[in-house]
């Protein structure tokens, strides 16, 4: 094709164009709007999603605690949230909702939005529940683990006025009285309440059961008498040991604890008997993986600091930190091991 016709061509093409601009200026000024709304919107949306995995956290995150103030979860996570605060920039706050044994506190965390700024610190009595009862979700798939954050012991107490100086008495007691001790747990169905029943089955003894909204107002009936023994955390009792105003029996993992060798084992009088607890962190579904990394990655470092490690060591505790996968893994252990 000669040269002059290709020219001639792309001529007239121009010509078309300038007689569709002169001739329909508001259609052309319309086009334009919508290119530019796009353009905006686009670039918009792109920002977002760039502030979403890179700005994580830039404003604060709750934590919420499924037990009453002052138990061995609430303690354990203001320890964790001081740290996390300072390590990411932003205030991690702790949100007690206590009830039904924690269910509560899960079901409000499982609905929230999968930002990272809605996460729960969970006990054992998590699988437990899902064990034992039905849950509106999936207790490993409907959740995000985030990680493991320590485990350890708990203990088996008593107040001091119970007549007996020693799990092997205590058991005697409850033997030649059945149903007139009475024992407290944070909740039915949570870990400490199966804790206490599987010693019940195994010494067959009976004794009643009175559950609290947590640790600490069990604890607080305990030192009041208004019941006489309780399995719990280390973290809720032992203060009141070191003082004298209650008693320890014996600590429910197979060996000892480091921190307490002159209280035995429950298994060294009750053959077969262990329970080992944990504390861990998950979210709702669909928290962006970059935002549960950095998390993670935040509380492998601050677990492995000398001076929070000897501090959870303080209050019974190992600090043991994990990956997602592997809390995921602990969670359908201790669901399969209860039910």
């Amino acid at each position: 094709m000669p040269a002059n016709a290709g020219r001639s061509k792309e001529k007239t093409a121009a010509a078309v164009v300038v007689r569709f601009v002169q001739s329909n200026p508001e259609e052309v000024t319309a086009m334009k709007t919508v290119r530019a709304v796009l353009f905006f919107a686009l670039a918009a949306l792109s920002a977002a999603v760039i502030a979403q995995g890179a700005a994580w956290p830039n404003k604060p995150v709750r934590v919420v605690v499924p037990f009453a103030a002052g138990g061995s979860t609430d303690i354990v996570a203001r320890i964790l949230c001081a740290r996390l605060s300072e390590a990411l920039g932003q205030q991690f706050i702790v949100d007690n909702r206590a009830g039904a044994g924690g269910s509560v506190g899960s079901d409000i965390t499982q609905r929230a939005n999968p930002d990272g700024y809605t996460v729960i610190i969970v006990a054992t009595s998590y699988a437990t529940n899902a064990a034992l009862y039905s849950m509106p979700f999936d207790p490993v798939k409907g959740i995000t683990p985030i990680a493991l954050l320590h485990s350890g012991p708990w203990l088996l107490a008593v107040n001091t006025m119970v007549k007996a100086n020693n799990l092997k008495e205590l058991i005697e007691l409850a033997r030649a009285q059945p149903g007139t001790l009475n024992f407290g747990s944070s909740g039915i169905g949570g870990g400490t309440h199966l804790a206490s029943e599987l010693l019940m089955q195994l010494t067959k003894t009976k004794m009643v059961h009175v559950p609290y909204k947590g640790d600490a107002p069990a604890v607080t009936d305990l030192l009041g008498g208004q019941i006489q023994m309780i399995i719990s955390s280390a973290p809720a009792l032992l203060p009141h040991l070191k003082a004298g105003r209650l008693r320890a029996f014996g600590v429910t993992t197979e060996k000892r604890s480091a921190e307490l060798p002159d209280v035995p084992a429950i298994g060294e009088i009750v053959p077969g008997y262990e329970t080992n607890p944990w504390n861990g962190m998950w979210g709702p579904p669909g928290i962006p993986k970059d935002v549960v990394a950095r998390m993670n990655q935040a509380l492998a470092k601050i677990l492995a600091m000398p001076e929070v490690q000897e501090r959870l060591r303080g209050e019974g505790r190992e600090a043991t930190h994990s990956s997602p996968e592997e809390f995921a893994r602990i969670i359908a252990r201790d669901v399969l091991k209860w039910k």
